[in-house]
């Protein structure tokens, strides 16, 4: 065999190890992803939360929010619902999806400390912040992301509707 042809079959068998490397690595970084979970826009199924008003629907969209470990859900907040003063105890990073979100810290709900956040929105919320919420504009959706397991304690125990 000439050495120009050795060289070229070298080449060749060079670029196919390659290809088959970056398929065989795509292949992990997918099982990878199939082992912890993942949720396409239209299998999106939206259900009612017993720490939420009912006009509050929740969407479990990766993981398991109940066990440790990492979560993404997304909440959508119907026109003018209110969700009042209460706290998590783990950090949460807010990501406005649709529509306007109010947010305003503290103990009591006060309009006046509500500030809005338009579409696009990342927002880190430390654990243990006391917050409340209001759609005052219209249907908002927020994704959160966090470390579960997720946890929900109101400041006022009458504002819970698990207690109703």
């Amino acid at each position: 065999m000439s050495s120009i042809r050795g060289a070229r079959l070298f080449r060749a068998l060079s670029v196919a190890a390659l290809g088959l490397a970056a398929v065989a690595q795509s292949q992990a970084q997918s099982l990878a992803l199939d082992k912890f979970g993942h949720t396409l826009p239209e299998n999106i199924q939206w259900a009612s939360f017993s720490a939420f008003p009912q006009d509050v629907k929740l969407s479990i969209v990766v993981g398991d929010p109940r066990k440790p470990g990492p979560f993404v859900v997304r909440v959508r907040v119907a026109a003018d619902a209110k969700i009042m003063p209460h706290k998590h105890p783990e950090d949460r990073i807010y990501t406005v999806m649709a529509g306007v979100f109010y947010i305003g810290l503290g103990e009591t709900f006060d309009p006046d400390k509500l500030r809005a956040y338009p579409p696009g929105t990342v927002l880190v919320l430390p654990g243990g912040t006391p917050h409340f919420h209001w759609a005052k504009s219209g249907e908002y959706t927020t994704q959160v992301s966090a470390i579960g397991p997720l946890g929900l304690e109101y400041i006022n125990k009458s504002d819970d509707p698990r207690n109703k």
